[in-house]
């Protein structure tokens, strides 16, 4: 079975529009996936740092992802409750690809291709830092191992012979691709959905979604780039991003208010 649904009080976003976790999760541990995440995050830091690429603390860009990360934070918590224990971490890479990611484990990396090239601003940041965040709080790396597990293992001997001794194998194999990993079209639109609500609780305006998608999509000139998936397309997102913008507009006004 799936995950419990969220609490009834998170419906006022946009909890009755995302279903319960793929029951491909549970063939792989949390804490493997996220120990996996953790490493393979370490390892990025360093090449980054080998190559003069990462980006220091007192970075004025590294400073400004921060400050926004934690404004959003302390609202993945009812998506997941294991965010609470995770070691966040934010940085920035030097490099001109146009990509932002959230490892499992809440492992955060931007690149100044997407910061410099598209000129976002800090709603559309919180946007695209929301959207990341929710592919690791609703672990969709976790489902899509879990379901290459059950494809090279299968699901019945897993569960009854050979307990998770073959998942770490499988973990092995794709820990070292957590960053090139595809996630499904359904993946992207509830990490658009998720990500839009995080950012409007934490005071960031969902609107920037609609001008984040019109740049991104006037920056593929018809190669998209690496962050946007080539499904749904960018209008397909701005429509679903505009449909929902009612359920998380008063989010976003209470927030501002209270603020």
């Amino acid at each position: 079975m799936g995950a419990a649904a969220l609490p009834a009080a998170w419906a006022q976003g946009v909890g009755d529009d995302v279903g319960k976790n793929s029951a491909f999760t549970k063939l792989v541990p949390a804490s493997q996936v996220e120990q996996a995440a953790v490493q393979q995050y370490a390892q990025m830091l360093r090449e980054a740092q080998s190559k003069n690429a990462l980006g220091s603390d007192n970075h004025p860009q590294v400073l400004r992802l921060r400050s926004i990360a934690r404004r959003l934070i302390p609202y993945s918590y009812e998506w997941n409750p294991r965010a609470r224990d995770w070691r966040w971490e934010v940085n920035l890479i030097g490099s001109k690809q146009i990509n932002a990611f959230c490892m499992p484990a809440g492992k955060i990396a931007f690149y100044t291709g997407i910061l410099d090239q598209l000129k976002l601003t800090d709603d559309e940041v919180a946007m695209v830092m929301g959207h990341e965040i929710a592919h690791a709080l609703r672990e969709h790396a976790r489902e899509r191992m879990g379901k290459s597990a059950a494809t090279n293992i299968g699901v019945n001997v897993i569960s009854s012979v050979l307990g998770f001794g073959q998942i770490g194998q499988t973990l092995t194999q794709y820990g070292a691709q957590l960053l090139t990993l595809e996630f499904s079209r359904e993946d992207e639109s509830e990490a658009d959905l998720v990500g839009m609500e995080l950012a409007a609780r934490a005071g960031f305006d969902p609107r920037a979604g609609v001008t984040l998608w019109q740049k991104m999509t006037a920056a593929s000139k018809g190669a998209p780039p690496q962050f946007l998936s080539t499904h749904p397309s960018g209008a397909t997102r701005i429509a679903d991003i505009e449909r929902k913008l009612p359920k998380v507009m008063p989010l976003y006004e209470a927030a501002r208010k209270n603020g």
